[in-house]
């Protein structure tokens, strides 16, 4: 194919992906926009088969037809309580893409009698210059990075090691020391590109290095790490576009870097944190830990599904506030149906969405439209919260880091900070849970022992199904 077409269908392509990412800033674009991005990818993959440069489609072939069994089995199979964990592989399979492009890149440089005499700036002779050595050194870290901190962060998420931070005495200094070692030898191989073993040392560095910077980083803050390492997939994916001269690689990898980072501000904002701290795995330190018993001390209120549906026939207004046990549970259809009996009775219904409710960036939101539950009832966070003065009753489903009262009361506290819905001030808080268990920060939670909170225990979607039933009756 004429090269001409071929950077005339990236341009194409790249504008679907601009369109998509559009569509998807709106629910009632978003599937849209999905169906936009992806028609762009087909016809960045379909024109990049045709290249005159492909020397074998067998391979090519054989590991579209493997990935697309893994993929299409994943999407019937997997279900939404694993999404967090299924997105954290992904970032790290899309790291570990790059890793590979531009490690192969470097090997196919390399001549064969290994002598710097026979490199230039240009790659003259086999070689690689300097700035295609830059980029690879930039696409071979970031996206090794990428590859084991995700999989740590998919290993935090399917609670395979604990969600409590973990490091050992002086782990910063060791990741500065490995950050800066890292960019020293990428440094040296612009000057002497025939250095391979220099190479690997440098990608030990980073698979260490991306351990080392996910590993501190505690479960309450998963969301945002895992909006970071969308990021960094993103830029690897885009240092590897510049090592193959690949436009259309260098502009989605653009495209989802920057949108990651501008999500990870986003989170941090949500989680006060500060981006300097993210990119660096300095998050938050756990403080004195704090004993449960102490906290609800004789204090927590059970209640039953037929004592909360009395208490909701005379309420006026009524906020649904889901959780990762809401998640775990798939209480959704059975939430969305108590919201319907609600409303059905006059009864204002809200659902008040906090930016890291779940395990990942708009968790919630993704099933509740599942439910579909219509979208404007949704509420973030900075809009509900002068709201739960005038809430009769508030129902909290699992969400128990973000409710926790802890985060403006307890300086000590590793969530203090954190902006979090302010249940407590509504008239009365039900909160649905298994137990008086820690969320995922692995802290009590003092709203549990409040005076105007009554504990609903029990599997999220049963209680719910139960309450309706107890409503109607």
């Amino acid at each position: 194919m004429n090269p001409n077409i071929i950077e005339i269908a990236y341009i194409v392509a790249a504008a679907l992906f601009i369109l998509g990412i559009k569509g998807l800033s709106k629910p009632k674009t978003a599937v849209r926009g999905n169906q936009l991005a992806a028609s762009g990818m087909l016809v960045a993959i379909v024109v990049t088969l045709l290249n005159s440069s492909v020397v074998s489609y067998e391979w090519i072939v054989a590991g579209a037809i493997v990935g697309a069994i893994i993929g299409a089995t994943l999407a019937v199979k997997i279900q939404m309580t694993a999404m967090p964990q299924l997105i954290a592989a992904l970032n790290g399979f899309g790291g570990g893409a790059s890793l590979a492009v531009a490690a192969a890149e470097f090997i196919k440089s390399q001549p064969a009698s290994g002598t710097l005499a026979q490199l230039t700036d240009h790659a003259v002779g086999g070689g690689m210059g300097t700035f295609a050595m830059i980029a690879t050194g930039a696409a071979v870290f970031i996206g090794a990075v990428t590859l084991t901190g995700s999989f740590v962060a998919f290993a935090k998420l399917q609670e395979l090691i604990g969600g409590q931070p973990k490091g050992f005495p002086g782990m910063k200094a060791v990741t500065a020391i490995l950050l800066i070692g890292s960019i020293s030898i990428i440094g040296y191989l612009t000057v002497d590109p025939t250095q391979t073993q220099l190479f690997w040392v440098m990608v030990a560095a980073a698979f260490i290095m991306g351990i080392l910077l996910v590993m501190p980083i505690g479960g309450a803050d998963m969301p945002v790490v895992i909006a970071l390492l969308n990021s960094y997939s993103g830029i690897a994916a885009a240092a590897a576009g510049f090592v193959m001269g690949n436009s259309v690689l260098i502009i989605a990898g653009s495209l989802v870097g920057a949108s990651g980072i501008i999500l990870t501000q986003i989170m941090c904002k949500a989680m006060n944190r500060s981006l300097t701290n993210v990119l660096f795995g300095v998050m938050a330190e756990a403080g004195e830990a704090m004993d449960a018993d102490e906290v609800y001390a004789g204090k927590v209120k059970a209640s039953s599904p037929e004592e909360v549906a009395m208490l909701l026939e005379t309420a006026r207004r009524v906020v649904i506030v889901p959780g990762f046990g809401l998640a775990m549970a798939q209480a959704q259809h059975a939430v969305r149906d108590l919201g319907d009996s609600l409303e059905a009775r006059g009864i204002e219904v809200e659902y008040a969405i906090h930016p890291v409710a779940g395990r990942m960036p708009g968790h919630m939101n993704v099933l509740l439209a599942e439910a579909e539950v219509p979208y404007d009832k949704l509420k973030e966070m900075d809009d509900i919260n002068p709201t739960f003065e005038q809430t009769d009753v508030v129902i909290v489903i699992g969400a128990n880091d973000v409710t926790n009262p802890m985060a403006r009361e307890d300086k000590g506290s590793p969530i203090y900070g954190m902006p979090i819905l302010n249940v407590d001030k509504a008239k009365t808080v039900v909160v649905v849970k298994r137990s008086l268990s820690a969320g995922f920060a692995g802290l009590p939670n003092p709203l549990f022992a409040k005076d105007n909170t009554l504990m609903l225990f029990g599997d999220g979607k049963t209680a719910i199904l139960e309450l309706t039933k107890s409503l109607s009756d």
